[in-house]
């Protein structure tokens, strides 16, 4: 049997800290270098990253705390919050947000790694202080123990979650491409009127029999409402619960909480719309479920519900333009949503384009279910390969 040993993960890796480049040295931005924050990996669920939304130059490098790493590295956040794990695919940087762990090759598989700080996530979080936010410090993760077997075992078990992480990932860019498709088509068809047995025929800009609406008038809106705090629980007890943004994945959102005593509602396949911090992202409910004050929920009044998500997105610009309402954040009440303008087109149009489109949206939800089952998979090996208790042979 594979012998396991205990390390700390300074005697395993070098543990860097990141830094930010002053943003009001402008020649310090927008370089060839990556640069990541705790955001660009919100809802991040690849393995490996090259960049992030914001890339730096030389010269805001040597200007700041932050450290290029070499590529394999990973990458974990330290605060705001604790606990999202990448390696770098690129040689890149990262703010204070992160502690990152160049490995020492000669002892720890960098994927072994990414898969044990993983596993161990629970852990590290707990060690978190700081009365703003919770922040896990260099030297707390330096002692940090984790049990490691040989090099061999542990690219084996690396290999195991790897394959089940690459299944996710193709599954996950099929349905990018698939909404890529489908986005493109709503554009030809709805923006710019390239849309089948059109004469070309313009009244007042639009197609003959379209015009111009409140949203209000073509789909129904519900605004969300929070259940009261004792209701919602983590034990899948009553009916799923979407906050907002930080429910959100591609396409559907993440089970994360739930409610015994929910009260708005959102149907299978509304549209889900963030209305407040920030405002405007867009998601599919993927079952029945309640939606807090964050979100709302939007569904064409013909029930065209892949209509109703690329109409959405297709406006995500006007809800964006609400992020300065409110006094503390961004907002978007149900007045202001209900009359935005859009475009009305002929209603046997948003048929034809369901009946191309909907088996499109359905074979995403079918990939996304595949991909919950696969990420359940790994989930439950993750802590038994970790631990040594599934003998590899076996598997």
């Amino acid at each position: 049997m594979t012998e396991w040993k205990t390390y700390k993960l300074g005697e395993i890796s070098q543990i860097i800290g990141g830094g930010t480049p002053s943003t009001t040295v402008e020649e310090y931005w927008n370089g060839e270098i990556g640069w990541l924050t705790p955001r660009d990996l919100t809802g991040y669920t690849n393995k490996f990253i090259t960049n992030g939304e914001r890339n730096i130059t030389e010269i805001g490098l040597k200007n700041s705390s932050a450290r290029l790493m070499p590529k394999g590295t990973v990458l974990m956040t330290s605060r705001a919050p604790i606990g999202y794990i990448a390696i770098a695919s690129e040689e890149l940087c990262t703010n204070q947000g992160f502690k990152s762990f160049v490995v020492d090759e000669r002892k720890v598989n960098n994927e072994f790694l990414y898969y044990s700080l993983k596993d161990n996530i629970d852990k590290i979080k707990s060690l978190g202080t700081g009365s703003t936010f919770a922040e896990v410090s260099g030297s707390i993760l330096k002692d940090f123990e984790i049990n490691i077997p040989d090099l061999e075992t542990q690219t084996q078990i690396a290999q195991i979650l790897t394959s089940l992480d690459d299944k996710i990932e193709l599954n996950l860019q099929m349905n990018q491409t698939l909404e890529a498709m489908a986005q493109a088509l709503f554009k030809e068809w709805f923006v710019k009127f390239n849309f089948p047995n059109f004469n070309g025929e313009l009244g007042n800009g639009l197609p003959k029999g379209w015009r111009m609406g409140k949203l209000g008038e073509e789909f129904n809106l519900t605004m969300g409402q929070s259940p009261k705090g004792e209701t919602l629980n983590q034990d899948d007890e009553g009916m799923i619960f979407y906050q907002g943004r930080t429910d959100f994945g591609f396409r559907f959102p993440s089970n994360r909480i739930y409610t015994t005593e929910p009260n708005r509602i959102a149907n299978k396949l509304d549209t889900l719309v963030c209305v407040r911090a920030p405002v405007g992202d867009i998601n599919m409910a993927i079952e029945k479920c309640c939606i807090g004050r964050g979100l709302s929920a939007v569904m064409h009044k013909s029930n065209a519900y892949s209509y109703t998500y690329y109409s959405m997105h297709n406006i995500e610009p006007i809800f964006k333009g609400f992020e300065s309402e409110g006094t503390v954040f961004g907002s978007l009440n149900k007045n202001n949503f209900e009359n935005i303008e859009v475009v009305v087109p002929d209603k046997q149009l948003i048929k034809d384009f369901e009946k191309v489109i909907n088996p499109i949206d359905e074979k995403i939800l079918n990939n996304t279910i595949q991909i919950q089952l696969l990420t359940q998979t790994r989930d439950t090996l993750l802590p038994k390969l970790m631990s040594g208790k599934i003998c590899l042979n076996t598997i």
